[in-house]
């Protein structure tokens, strides 16, 4: 055979077809052309991670993926085509019903030899995987305060001497005035203000508030009934006397603090103490074939020793939610998901939005086609374990085992309630190659596919495109497990190596700003 024979020659692209119903395969390799895969001969360029019909599909006909319906196909789809949003409508596809569900809870695994880490018990019982002194404001008016306190105390070389705590935090936000002095905006506000100021990873925290703002500190700590302690101390930069006095006083009670929290020791505990948010984002054509269902995998280990997942993202469920609730507990815990999506129906509609603007351009180009799609790899991240509990933003987490928490679909905000809820650990997939961190809880970053992991080995702990080239799922879902202990015991990812974590603090906020 000539060299010139040898240039031509080209093996049969990979695809992925999930379900025998499937009437698309994904790319696993840039198809062109003329390319056979699956028997089919493709008609045009089929991108990386995207979807090719394997049958013809005529117009107002579903197309399916993981043997679920994805969408609608808005003009004739022929065996060859490229399929994606230039010929698929998720419009027509019928709402969510709770009787069609097919309700039928499942049990979980329990582990007989329940898993460890090492892990800084609280007094309160719960136990963090972080040591950090936090300096929270009630407004936004205070941020900068807080900011350069905790600047001050990095350049004074304090820390130096007590190597135990893992650093300073400034947690500063965008909001806590401009807004009613009650109901949901300002309640929301205040359960993640305080699911913060109460966090495991902290051992101590200082509150600082401007003073006239309408999320007054002295309200809510009657309110939430909290008093002033070794660990916890408030003022506002009015009656303290302005900027520079403010900055003094937090940096003076910060020294006082450090040697308590310097004392604090890890010790071994059991994972039933862990709460691991699950999040997603920047996702693409990999998502739910490798990282999400090998996250699902981890889920459902941390469930069975008796630990808790938060599951979230409720416009990313949207069209998925049927498969929760076939594993909702008690039939009310799925009446809660579906007044939560008829809520944020109502809530998108009044914006002049629709449920289905979800997929962002990003998601777009790596292969997701509709809400549907996105969302049916999303809830793979759950796992098999049962619904337990579908919980308000940043309402705090009493329930083990798996759990929904009603958040959006932006990771920063997302995060956020998981982390005001409880979660001392949040493990984020992405495929677009996502850049994220949220202190005071460690993130772990899950690459979908190869490619992303080397682009951006700097930010990414595991690469889940390993799983397209032979490795098993449970393999995969063990390393993130195994890693998820490692790291609560103390081992830093990508993200803290960065620094990332001190700007992804972002309340969700709901209602007029005035």
């Amino acid at each position: 055979m000539s060299d010139q024979s040898l240039t031509t020659l080209r093996t049969e692209p990979r695809v992925i077809r999930l379900d025998e119903a499937d009437n698309v395969v994904i790319a696993v390799e840039a198809i062109r052309p003329s390319d056979r895969a699956s028997g089919v001969v493709a008609r045009e360029k089929i991108p990386q991670g995207h979807k090719m019909a394997l049958r013809r599909v005529r117009a107002g006909e579903p197309l399916i993926k993981f043997g679920q319906p994805i969408g609608v196909a808005s003009a004739d789809i022929a065996p060859g085509d490229w399929v994606h949003v230039h010929n698929v409508s998720a419009s027509a596809m019928p709402a969510g019903d709770l009787d069609a569900a097919r309700f039928a809870p499942v049990d979980d695994h329990v582990s007989s030899i329940p898993s460890t880490f090492q892990g800084f018990r609280r007094s309160d019982g719960r136990t963090g995987t972080r040591n950090y002194i936090g300096i929270l404001t009630s407004v936004n008016c205070a941020a900068s305060v807080a900011r350069f306190a905790a600047a001050a105390i990095e350049r004074s070389g304090l820390l130096e001497a007590y190597p135990n705590v893992d650093g300073i935090v400034p947690i500063v936000h965008g909001t806590g005035c401009g807004l009613a002095d009650r109901g949901e905006g300002y309640e929301m506000l205040r359960r993640t203000q305080w699911g913060y100021a109460c966090h495991p990873n902290f051992a101590a925290v200082v509150m600082v508030g401007l003073g006239c703002e309408v999320l007054q500190i002295a309200r809510m700590k009657k309110e939430c009934g909290v008093e002033e302690s070794d660990g916890f101390r408030t003022l506002t930069i009015q009656e303290t006397g302005g900027t520079r006095r403010t900055v003094d006083q937090i940096t003076g009670t910060i020294r006082e603090m450090l040697p308590r929290a310097a004392a604090a020791r890890r010790q071994t505990r059991p994972a039933s103490e862990l709460i691991l948010g699950l999040q997603c984002g920047g996702s693409d054509g990999y998502s739910a074939l490798t990282a999400n269902p090998a996250l699902g995998f981890a889920s459902d280990l941390l469930v069975g020793d008796g630990g808790t997942s938060i599951l979230s993202e409720t416009p990313e469920v949207y069209g998925a939610e049927h498969l929760l609730i076939r594993r909702a507990l008690h039939r009310d815990v799925g009446d809660r998901l579906m007044q939560r999506l008829r809520w944020w129906e109502a809530y998108t509609a009044r914006n002049g939005a629709e449920m289905n603007n979800n997929p962002s351009p990003g998601n777009k180009a790596g292969g997701l086609t509709t809400i549907l799609e996105k969302s049916l790899g999303a809830v793979a991240k759950s796992g098999h374990a049962a619904l337990r509990a579908v919980l308000e933003y940043a309402e705090p987490v009493r329930t083990s085992g798996l759990v929904f928490m009603d958040t959006p679909g932006f990771d920063p905000v997302s995060a956020t309630g998981q982390v005001a809820g409880g979660a001392n650990l949040i493990c984020f997939t992405t495929g677009r190659g996502s850049a994220f961190g949220c202190k005071p809880v460690p993130s772990l970053k899950l690459a979908t596919n190869s490619d992303i992991y080397r682009r951006m080995k700097d930010d990414m702990d595991i690469n889940c495109g390993e799983m397209l080239e032979g490795i098993s799922l449970e393999a995969k879902g063990r390393e993130i497990f195994d890693t998820l202990l490692r790291v609560a015991s103390g081992e830093r990812t990508k993200s803290e190596c960065l620094g990332y974590g001190d700007a992804e603090f972002v309340p969700w906020q709901i209602g007029a700003v005035m």
